[in-house]
């Protein structure tokens, strides 16, 4: 598999790398999610490459492009929200980067679920909305407001995205 991606990477790093310098706010983002694009082939256990390569790395680096911008849009907001709060509430700059991750890591987690699963859950565990209300704002049972939540909270508690 290594011999496969360095002929990959020797092959076709400058066309990903071209094509995300066009996509990408600078260079240094575009090295960087071209070369994570030939570590994530590495790393997976058993990876298919079919007869144009270029459509396999230009899945993976498409996915590393939107994740890049959705992680910079929320960073973004938690920036907002932090300036906002009044100074002496303000957490310190170690606490802020350790929320920052935290919130990344949840959003990655709850981004694989259905997006009512992911409603129900940001409202019931974020917002405080009692399951009842949920149920009736989205018109379904309260039985299917706690299966979502369970759903919810078993993507972010158990399951490895790696």
């Amino acid at each position: 598999m290594t011999n496969l991606v360095e002929h990959l990477y020797k092959d076709h790093h400058q066309w990903l790398y071209r094509w995300l310098s066009k996509k990408m706010p600078n260079q240094q983002y575009a090295e960087d999610i071209a070369q994570d694009t030939f570590v994530r082939l590495l790393t997976k256990k058993k990876t298919i490459i079919p007869q144009e390569p270029r459509a396999l790395l230009l899945t993976i680096a498409k996915g590393m492009v939107s994740n890049f911008y959705r992680h910079q849009k929320i960073e973004e907001s938690y920036l907002e929200f932090i300036a906002s709060l009044p100074e002496e509430y303000a957490p310190s700059p170690e606490t802020q980067l350790i929320l920052l991750d935290a919130i990344v890591e949840l959003d990655r987690r709850l981004n694989g679920l259905e997006p009512t699963v992911k409603q129900v859950f940001l409202l019931t565990q974020l917002e405080g909305v009692r399951q009842a209300q949920v149920s009736i704002q989205l018109n379904i049972s309260i039985a299917t407001v706690q299966r979502y939540i369970i759903k919810a909270l078993h993507q972010c508690c158990f399951v490895d995205l790696n």
